[in-house]
């Protein structure tokens, strides 16, 4: 089992930055695939950010490509999100998840392992 703790979402206005990290407990982290979901009010889970195993593969939807920075610390089980750049479209609910295998995906349905998730509000 892998339990997943999201942090540092909050209230930023446009044009400011955020990182949110996410903490996970397997001793195997080393070895998952990681990305980064959100989801707006009546929208569906969107895909942001994935990393694979190593950190030397990244991937980022269209919309946040030159933004956001996806990385992780596999000395701290921990994954980030570096939001540059902010826009109030940017704002949701901000999941971390990871699946059992090296390679990162873009689709939710491909990731086993959740985090609660963490808010982010974007004003204008």
């Amino acid at each position: 089992q892998v339990q997943l703790v999201e942090s540092g979402g909050g209230f930023m206005q446009a044009g400011g930055s955020l990182r949110l990290s996410c903490a996970a407990s397997a001793r195997t982290f080393n070895n998952y695939a990681m990305a980064w979901f959100r989801q707006a009010p009546g929208k569906e889970r969107e895909f942001v950010a994935a990393i694979n195993w190593s950190g030397r593969n990244t991937y980022y939807a269209d919309s946040v490509k030159g933004r956001f920075t996806i990385s992780r610390d596999n000395a701290k089980n921990t994954v980030y999100l570096q939001m540059n750049s902010l826009k109030p479209e940017d704002t949701a609910v901000y999941y971390c998840a990871t699946r059992s295998a090296y390679i990162a995906t873009m689709e939710s349905d491909d990731y086993n392992y959740w985090g609660q998730g963490t808010q982010v509000t974007v004003s204008s």
